[in-house]
């Protein structure tokens, strides 16, 4: 029998975002280290959408239920503020940490993200936007258009769908936004306590998290190393899947 590899990444999604976002991922990590995604709270059935601080104790939760004293954490858009988090509060569960196309200070933020997590207007533009962008994807027609220039499989694409139709996506989308706002600032001073040997992986042709922010990023957590993949955009995971996992891996 092989041995089963002792390392574990523990993959954290962002907003909106399912434990399948990593599935490409997973595949080329696959027999060098152990994967764990998580569906983080919200966005998965069942469970309620909480603050950065609830999403860490969720991602920490997931570890004990898996028997994992230390992890690799690896977070994406939001899910790397989540990632940051815990590596602040608790250094000792962190061995590394990988942030990709991170939304972890407030120089990620755009205008757009400060109206969207407004109470009502904000919250009504982000559901009639996912809405809007699920029923396109439920369309064959523009579903296969997307699969072809993303390199997609169109059962991912479905299931994205699906979940962005859900009112409970809406919910945790819009509780997702507002803890980005509120819960910035607060992570923005732990920054600099973080000890965990930390990547960013920020893609030159972001247009949701402005790269500019990665560099800030960089210069507050202590010793980090940036990674700028020229041309690359904001979805690492499904369209720089071998790179970001050859990364985690290292």
């Amino acid at each position: 029998m092989s041995k089963q590899p002792a390392e574990l990444a523990l993959l954290l999604h962002g907003q909106p975002g399912a434990a399948r976002d990593w599935e490409r991922v997973q595949s080329f990590v696959d027999g060098r280290m152990r994967t764990l995604a998580i569906d983080r709270p919200g966005w998965r059935p069942g469970s309620e959408p909480t603050d950065l601080a609830g999403n860490a104790a969720a991602a920490l939760a997931a570890l004990d239920a898996h028997g994992a004293r230390r992890a690799v954490v690896v977070g994406h858009s939001l899910g790397a503020a989540v990632a940051a988090w815990l590596a602040a509060e608790r250094p000792e569960r962190v061995s590394r940490l990988v942030l990709a196309a991170p939304a972890a200070n407030r120089a990620s933020l755009v205008p757009l993200d400060y109206w969207l997590a407004r109470p009502m207007a904000g919250e009504l533009a982000g559901a009639v936007g996912m809405a809007v962008g699920g029923l396109a994807l439920l369309a064959a027609p523009v579903r296969q258009r997307i699969a072809r220039a993303l390199a997609l499989e169109e059962r991912y694409l479905t299931a994205t769908a699906r979940g962005l139709l859900s009112p409970s996506a809406w919910r945790a989308f819009a509780a997702d936004q507002r803890a980005l706002v509120r819960d910035l600032p607060a992570l923005e001073q732990r920054l600099p306590t973080i000890a965990a040997p930390t990547t960013i992986v920020a893609g030159s042709a972001d247009r949701i998290v402005p790269p500019s922010s990665a560099r800030a990023l960089a210069s507050a957590i202590p010793s980090a190393q940036l990674v700028v993949l020229e041309g690359a955009g904001h979805l690492l995971t499904q369209r720089q899947a071998p790179r970001l996992a050859e990364l985690i891996v290292a």
